[in-house]
């Protein structure tokens, strides 16, 4: 999503968990009005699906089923990867690209391809009430295997690699490849969304608001917001969640920060609209939804997505767990980030195992020394 990849900044306090280890009262302003939110709004296309229930037209669900982009991550990637569960615990991986195509050079030019500018693990757990989310630095350096080319061909696998560079070498399914091996952890599905898309999705939603607590300006991506409140329409909201100069330490780190508080708001602004009860707006944004993102070709369906998202609404953000993989600035360019090996095994142990991530396995992490300076009344 583009920069939709999260982390709070920081691990959630010790008051500010319950027993099972999953964030409350910290994840939002007011926890009586947090519990109406529905997870399912992180998923964008899961939005789409479950609102064009109340469309009902056989043509319509034709229609989307026709927008959707599909790829058949099984054929690509084989038998060996880490084995499927089967107790209904699932993990989803959620990509936003920074494919510049038909954007006409607004976002850079002499850019050419394609990578995997935010990546979310999102974990949910065996009862589909409670869920995870690790975000992935784009930065972070890993090992990548060796994966098929989209176009034909093998790309050798690369020993100390940026983890973005996977999506260019070998698009999504190369990236969920490079997430498996990292993680141990099997991705049941994928999807994906565009810079274009995201700036469609969020004008269809009438724009979201944040609060920012001080001025943030980013020549890069073209941000300038004064401290204050904001109602974002999608060229702005874009430019927030890939803003990285004009926050933080201008690591992909703050950016993180500021994409997991977009994706809240975002929450919260599907719900307070009243979508579910205006059948054409409903649709309105479904069909942008399943325009706008592509899927691993088991997911690529309007009745599988309306499926995930009837699956995930039970799954309020009291439950739901958001952090970035533990890392450590690389020694050799501070530029880049390397994963803390203990603390990073604790979390893929937690998802290979369905269980909460332990609070201590970010204590550590340089993430957990940026403060994000947008904050969202939810």
């Amino acid at each position: 999503m583009p920069h939709t990849s999260g982390d709070e900044g920081h691990p959630p306090s010790a008051d500010a968990l319950d027993h099972t280890g999953y964030g409350s009262a910290n994840l939002h302003r007011s926890r009586g009005r947090s519990r109406r939110k529905r997870l399912r709004v992180i998923t964008y296309t899961a939005l789409g699906a479950v609102l064009v229930g109340a469309g009902g037209a056989a043509y319509a669900w034709s229609h989307l089923n026709g927008n959707l982009k599909g790829t058949d991550i099984n054929a690509v990637l084989g038998k060996n990867r880490p084995g499927a569960r089967h107790d209904g615990a699932m993990n989803i991986l959620l990509l936003g690209s920074d494919s510049r195509a038909g954007t006409h050079g607004r976002y850079g030019r002499g850019v050419t391809g394609a990578r995997s500018d935010t990546a979310m693990v999102l974990h949910v757990d065996k009862s589909h009430k409670m869920a995870s989310v690790v975000s992935i630095p784009r930065d972070t350096m890993v090992d990548r295997p060796q994966c098929a080319k989209p176009s034909g061909g093998t790309a050798p696998g690369e020993h100390q690699s940026m983890f973005n560079a996977a999506y260019q070498v070998g698009g999504p399914a190369c990236t969920v490849k490079t997430v498996e091996k990292m993680s141990g952890v099997r991705m049941d599905h994928y999807l994906e969304v565009d810079f274009k898309g995201f700036e469609k999705f969020v004008d269809e939603l009438g724009g979201v608001d944040v609060t920012t607590h001080r001025a943030i300006k980013d020549t890069s991506s073209h941000l300038a917001l004064s401290a204050g409140r904001h109602t974002l329409k999608g060229e702005q909201a874009l430019a927030l969640v890939r803003t990285r100069h004009g926050v933080g330490d201008g690591s992909d780190l703050g950016r993180i920060q500021l994409q997991q508080t977009f994706i809240k708001a975002l929450i919260h602004r599907a719900e307070s609209i009243g979508v579910v009860s205006n059948p054409a707006r409903a649709y309105a944004l479904a069909d942008t939804a399943t325009k706008t993102v592509s899927a691993d070709s088991d997911l690529a369906s309007a009745d599988k997505l309306l499926g995930l998202a009837k699956d995930l609404k039970d799954i309020s953000p009291d439950h739901m767990n958001m952090l970035t993989l533990p890392v450590r600035y690389d020694t050799h360019d501070t530029g880049r980030v390397l994963p803390l090996t203990k603390a990073s095994h604790q979390v893929w142990q937690a998802l290979r195992h369905d269980h909460p991530i332990p609070r201590s396995a970010t204590d550590n992490s340089v993430a957990a020394r940026t403060d994000s300076p947008v904050t969202t009344d939810t």
